[in-house]
């Protein structure tokens, strides 16, 4: 094989195409530049290095780059939330809400598009659930909700796409009736994976003239630009736009040079597609001003042209097998993965971008299988701590003294105490059974912990007080569910052992480093030194290690650590008749990453 000759077999892919290039082109354009120059007078020269090359180069860059800034037009809308908020919005409203956020969409349009200093946009429409908020340079028609013929819509299914609409293809005219295309792209809700609408982007003509300025030099050339059925999309002559190129299926269908006959006059006319758009643009002028010694040219172009296109289809064809070969074993491969079969290797020991793709299809298996692994102990902790928490709630002792609680509270006809504690445990069952969410609020573990706390204050009245602090918005952040009570349990069971009345502070606040942190301190016995330096040890231990599945610190440890990192988890400081502390460090999770850690799920 040539490669195999070549030695390129270890080249980057990037050397391979390169080469290909040189031999494609570089060696080609040489060839066809020397012929040309030996044959061309001076005049040839200047004439076709004047006009060609900066039809193929300024066409194609300035044009390109004008239509890719026009694509950028619709992204600035994301950069206010409240419009995205109003484009939201259900249209069933008050006349008051909608005609508010009528003004304020428009002012918004009016402000970034219309008086933002681009001078060529004539006038841009949004389209959301059966509203239409506009903002236009001049007067128009044509365009309206009921306008249900047009080839637009709120809803059109562009796939992500920009479509171009032509002024022709369309009613919409504006004062003095300029011509003008129609960029058209539907808002995509990437929070909520929704339509939001479709925006319309109307933009006067003259910016193709800025873009060609520098090929309409010679006023006695012409040039421009059709559809793909020969329609006139823009030209020199304003008048002709609109119309039909009555000679465009004559033309052939290559990008270059052609002769053919314009006006009883023989002309060269230079042809180029545009990447991404079925358009061409057109460059036209007199053949009288170039030299006739063009068959010499035109024969050799014709055998270069084929030297090139043979060689061009060997190179490819073995650049195509040297590429396409491991990549077929690669899907292969991938179906098997697809199947479940993870007991895959690619072998391509090769050092090019095929090797590297090799190396890291490996090495995203063996992730694959090692993430499977943790996510299986981390859903194993969390049902554990579910199933304990619903314990908690359910045991016959807690059952028995909570009921004889309320018992009590009947026959002293409390009836405010009992239905408050009767509310109380329903909550306490109700969050325990909602086994939706592996993060939740933290206010949702705070009111679970204040209610748990609660009706631990009906039981022991002045035996247990409790305060807890927050200092961030507990509604904005996350933490896992059901880290609070163990740690509480421990506090009320080793505090009422030694204590007349257990004190429980908590406290919710943020540190410097975007952290998270939940202390809970209480009054309590402490820990001897021994047993507290055991325990922390036991906290260092991997928590994707086998430990006792039961309920306790170490296990809420182990969930925060295997879900956040190692850096997270608990901390625990006490000193005997001093009481402990214990502290939880977590990251500062907010709604919009808490989706991927929760397993995709919505949270209630």
């Amino acid at each position: 094989m040539i490669f195999k000759h070549l030695r390129l077999r270890n080249y980057k892919l990037m050397t391979k195409l390169m080469i290909t290039y040189i031999l494609l082109t570089v060696i080609p354009i040489s060839i066809l530049g020397y012929i040309a120059y030996s044959q061309y007078t001076k005049s040839i020269e200047k004439q076709v290095g004047e006009y060609i090359p900066k039809l193929l180069e300024q066409a194609n860059e300035n044009i390109e780059n004008q239509l890719n800034e026009m694509k950028q037009l619709p992204d600035v809308l994301y950069n206010s939330s409240q419009v995205i908020e109003v484009l939201r919005k259900d249209s069933f409203q008050s006349k008051s809400n909608i005609l508010k956020d009528e003004f304020l969409v428009n002012s918004y349009l009016s402000r970034t598009y219309i008086n933002g200093g681009n001078s060529d946009i004539l006038g841009v429409f949004l389209l959301s659930k059966n509203r239409l908020f506009t903002s236009t340079r001049t007067s128009y028609k044509g365009l309206a909700l009921e306008s249900s013929a047009l080839p637009y819509g709120q809803d059109i299914e562009l796939n992500g796409r920009e479509e171009i609409i032509l002024s022709y293809q369309t009613n919409l005219q504006f004062k003095g009736n300029p011509p003008f295309i129609m960029l058209m792209r539907q808002l995509r809700d990437y929070e909520n994976q929704e339509n939001l609408g479709t925006i319309l982007i109307a933009i006067d003509l003259t910016f193709f003239e800025k873009a060609l300025i520098n090929l309409n030099e010679d006023n006695n050339s012409k040039i421009w630009i059709t559809d793909e059925e020969g329609r006139i999309i823009f030209h020199n002559d304003p008048k002709l736009i609109g119309e039909y190129d009555d000679k465009y299926n004559l033309y052939p269908n290559i990008n270059g040079s052609f002769k053919a006959t314009l006006m009883e006059k023989n002309h060269l006319i230079s042809t180029d597609s545009f990447e991404g758009y079925d358009w061409r643009i057109f460059h036209s002028i007199s053949l009288s001003d170039l030299t006739k010694e063009t068959d010499a040219v035109r024969y050799g172009t014709i055998i270069v042209f084929i030297l090139v296109v043979f060689l061009s289809i060997v190179i490819s064809i073995v650049l195509a097998w040297n590429v396409s070969n491991p990549l077929k074993k690669l899907t292969r491969l991938m179906k098997q993965v697809e199947k479940g079969n993870f007991n895959v290797d690619l072998s391509i020991h090769s050092k090019d971008e095929i090797g590297t793709l090799a190396q890291s299809f490996n090495s995203m298996i063996q992730e694959i299988n090692t993430l499977i692994e943790k996510n299986y102990k981390i859903e194993l902790r969390q049902k554990n701590a579910e199933l304990y928490a619903l314990q908690s709630q359910i045991n016959p002792h807690f059952m028995y003294n909570t009921l004889e609680t309320i018992g009590y509270a009947v026959e002293e006809e409390e009836v405010e105490s009992v239905v408050k504690m009767v509310t109380l445990l329903g909550k306490m069952l109700r969050y325990s059974l909602n086994n939706k969410d592996r993060l939740v609020p933290i206010s949702f573990e705070v009111t679970h912990t204040t209610n748990y706390l609660t009706i631990q204050k009906f039981r022991f009245e002045d035996r247990i007080y409790f305060e807890i602090q927050e200092k961030i918005d507990t509604n904005q952040f996350y933490i896992p569910k059901f880290i609070l009570q163990p740690i509480i349990e421990n506090s009320i069971k080793y505090g009422l052992d030694q204590h007349k009345k257990t004190m429980i502070m908590i406290n919710i606040y943020k540190t410097k480093n975007d952290e998270v942190l939940l202390t809970i301190k209480d009054n309590g016995p402490g820990i001897e030194s021994e047993v507290l330096n055991k325990l922390n040890e036991s906290l260092k231990k991997d928590p994707m290690e086998g430990r006792d599945s039961s309920f306790g610190l170490i296990n809420v440890h182990a969930r925060i650590s295997m879900i956040f990192g190692d850096e997270y988890g608990l901390e625990i400081n006490s000193m005997m008749k001093e009481g402990t502390e214990v502290i939880v460090r977590l990251p500062m999770i907010t709604r919009e990453n808490v989706e991927g850690l929760n397993g995709g799920e919505e949270i209630a």
